[in-house]
């Protein structure tokens, strides 16, 4: 076997990711302290527009006694956003989430480092004067544009730099939620693209240094603490949580439509982008005034919905008011994040539906809905599940719930082309898929679509032969010129490759020189090659790097065996789409009362015709036939291995 199939293994990582993981743990503990210090700003700016005292006090907008006058408050900080968006970065505007996913895999990972300073600023400001979001999406972004900035800082490459920003993008929202788990998943499903160990060690190394960092800054327990669930899930339970999938995917879509909607009615506004927020924040006071639990992040009323402590007024406020004012101002471009919005607004829905499906146990309604509606929001349905046990800790609906996000993310993939967040993209122009595979010519090698049928001059060969082959070309025209080898290689008596020539090179031997002189010296003496035991995904980067369409094939002992064309990459790549959209029927059964001719085959002869319809392949001469279609010059020596 070839020393190539001896270097390849199960993963591509190096030592470097040692080295990034220390960084990533650093980032880990930097994007916790950043969560802390957005969460102290929040009730900084809370305290003084609704109470108007300097206090870090935890407080909610709700509480406040302005009366007419808590109006105006979302209008002065939407205001502000506005102007720091304008003249500080446009980068504050959004929700976090679509920004990060555009700077990873369009921008190279690269943020403005004034971005770390002033998303939080505007997010403690919008946040702070009412607006109806949560911190974890600015979070996100934050930690993210400070892994960005370490790796502008330090020579890594483009990839390390992005696995840097997502560290810290999946730490800020670790830290946020104490969710180290269900951060790392949702690296994995939104962020990072891949799923190689050189990314994944160093997300989940950030994600779980932010987690015990936030430990020592805002306590061990939950966020959402409530009563765990022991009982046993009976079938109706199962029965409602496809249901609440259901419904979850349906209210998703129509807070996405909606959203994208007054995106597009804000942007017909004859107005600069800078008032947007303010508009919005005319709406988000007035909601307030009639629904004021609406306002702010909202997360004593999460509680209260977990707890069982709600009304219908409570319910009727959430589901209308809360998610009226949260899709207006989302679309006015304001700073904030939409992951606490919808759990409060799946909760809820949660919580009305359960009226009518099985009861499980206190809140357990509420956790199905608020995880389903963010599976199906994100499509991100394993992290909405975890987050789930790590929001709560309560690990006895981990079955309702998966089937509930399971389900909202195939219905939701159905009804919407785009999410939440890369819709937002699409309107820019630029398009992401969320789906990712391994790659075909990872798993083909070279030996599998190389060209063995080939036509090969001898070493000693002169410029006589290349005059030969030129006139025979031009007396088959179209037909011999179409042909597939690009390439032509000079091969000794022990099989050897000793050089080679483009057919460019071939031609100019033909046109000029002494017809006596050797046809090596007009060749390529040390070309590149490839190893019949690579893979194709190898002979690609090959390719691009080099900027080659072909390729000679040898083996260890650099005897040429074959060649690789680029077309050849093509037909392993159309073999896998062939995979995609053939129905074959493979098995066929027999049943009892068949045909009379049938009875007789035995259970013995069943099995080995299912086995050789299986194994049925293509016979392997089909390609050799269709090389060998063009007649090649009297002086080819042909290479059949």
């Amino acid at each position: 076997m070839s020393a190539a199939m001896d270097r390849l293994r199960d993963y591509s990582v190096d030592a470097r990711v040692l080295y990034v993981s220390v960084l990533a743990a650093v980032l880990g503990a930097v994007s916790s302290v950043l969560a802390w210090a957005l969460l102290e700003l929040i009730s900084l700016a809370t305290n003084l527009f609704y109470y108007h005292r300097f206090s870090f006090a935890d407080v909610e907008p709700s509480g406040h006694h302005l009366g007419w006058w808590a109006v105006f408050m979302p209008v002065i900080g939407g205001l502000i956003v506005g102007l720091i968006a304008r003249y500080g970065s446009s980068r504050v505007r959004g929700h976090g989430m679509p920004e990060a996913v555009e700077v990873i895999v369009f921008q190279r990972g690269r943020v403005q480092p004034r971005v770390a300073i002033l998303k939080p600023l505007a997010t403690a400001i919008s946040i702070g004067s009412g607006g109806p979001f949560g911190a974890e999406g600015p979070v996100i972004i934050t930690g993210g544009a400070v892994g960005s900035v370490l790796g502008q800082l330090l020579p890594v490459t483009d990839s390390e730099r992005t696995v840097l920003m997502v560290a810290g993008a999946s730490a800020g929202m670790a830290a946020a939620f104490s969710c180290p788990m269900a951060a790392t998943l949702l690296a994995v499903e939104l962020l990072l693209f891949e799923w190689r160990p050189r990314s994944l060690v160093p997300v989940a190394i950030a994600c779980i240094t932010a987690g015990t960092v936030r430990r020592l800054l805002l306590g061990p327990g939950p966020i959402f603490l409530m009563q765990p669930t022991v009982v046993a899930m009976h079938h109706a339970a199962m029965a409602g949580a496809l249901v609440m999938g259901v419904l979850a995917a349906l209210m998703a879509t129509g807070l996405s439509r909606a959203i994208h909607f007054f995106e597009t009615k804000f942007e017909s506004l004859p107005i600069h982008w800078m008032w947007w927020p303010a508009i919005g924040g005319i709406v988000v006071g007035l909601g307030g005034l009639i629904f004021p639990q609406a306002l702010g992040v909202g997360y004593d009323v999460i509680r209260m919905l977990l707890n069982d402590q709600v009304t219908w007024k409570l319910l009727t406020g959430i589901l209308v008011i809360k998610s009226l004012i949260w899709v207006i101002s989302l679309g006015s471009e304001t700073a904030g994040g939409i992951l606490a919005p919808l759990l409060m607004i799946g909760g809820a829905m949660g919580v009305a539906a359960g009226h009518v499906l099985t009861p499980i146990s206190p809140g357990a309604w509420a956790v199905v809905g608020m995880t389903s509606i963010i599976s199906a929001s994100l499509g991100a349905p394993l992290t909405a599940a975890m987050l789930a046990v790590e929001l709560t800790h309560n690990g006895g609906l981990m079955l309702p719930v998966l089937l509930a996000c399971v389900t909202a993310y195939a219905i939701g993939v159905l009804l919407q082309p785009r999410s939440m967040l890369t819709e937002s993209l699409s309107r820019k122009g630029l398009h992401l898929s969320r789906e990712y595979g391994v790659d075909p010519l990872e798993t083909v090698m070279v030996r599998e679509v190389m060209h063995t049928s080939v036509f090969a001059l001898p070493a000693d060969a002169s410029r006589k032969d290349a005059m030969d082959w030129l006139i025979k070309m031009n007396k088959r025209g179209g037909e011999a010129w179409a042909h597939w080898q690009r390439i032509f290689p000079l091969v000794g008596r022990d099989g050897k490759m000793k050089a080679i020539l483009t057919r460019g090179q071939m031609i100019t031997a033909a046109e000029s020189g002494d017809p006596a002189d050797p046809l090596i010296d007009s060749g390529v003496k040390k070309p590149a090659v490839v190893d019949p035991w690579e893979t194709l995904r190898s002979a690609a980067e090959k390719m691009a790097q080099l900027k080659l369409r072909s390729f000679p094939v040898t083996n260890d002992e650099g005897e040429l065996v074959g060649i690789l064309n680029i077309e050849d990459l093509l037909e392993a790549r159309g073999k896998a789409s062939l995979r995609e959209r053939e129905r074959e029927r493979i098995l066929r059964l027999r049943w009892p009362f068949g045909q009379k001719d049938h009875a007789d085959s035995g259970i013995d002869d069943l099995v080995d015709r299912a086995f050789d319809s299986a194994n049925r392949k293509i016979p392997a001469g089909d390609r050799a036939q269709a090389d060998e279609q063009v007649e090649e010059p009297t002086t080819s020596a042909q290479s059949e291995r």
